[in-house]
């Protein structure tokens, strides 16, 4: 049996730092988890994951800022689409792998991960 495998660059190694950046915060995840299923506007984005607009802003610019978003303007307001189609199933596979982390490895204040 062959396997194909890509080789990692320093490109390669940049994006994967950037998506673990945009991963670390819940409310990051959040909305790449909601863009997952369809494009919305900031003011839902904000409503949905029970967050100021203000933060939403600051979090939407971190994910710009990572190419893991893009702003779609849209008259006097904008909407926001995760910037890749190859993410939307990335992130779905990655719902699958955490389905084998244990849950309370990372609880409380013996958690050594941070």
């Amino acid at each position: 049996m062959t396997t194909a495998s890509a080789t990692a660059t320093l490109t390669h190694t940049a994006a994967l730092a950037r998506l673990g950046h945009a991963l670390s915060d819940t409310t990051r995840v959040g909305v790449l988890l909601a863009l997952r299923e369809a494009p919305a506007y900031p003011s839902d984005l904000a409503d949905a994951l029970s967050v100021s607009r203000q933060v939403m802003s600051n979090q939407l610019a971190c994910l710009r800022g990572c190419g893991l978003v893009e702003a779609v303007p849209d008259g006097r307001r904008t909407w926001y689409r995760l910037a890749d189609s190859h993410l939307a199933p990335a992130l779905d596979e990655l719902l699958r792998v955490v389905l084998y982390v244990e849950p309370g490895c990372c609880a409380g204040e013996s958690c050594t991960c941070a």
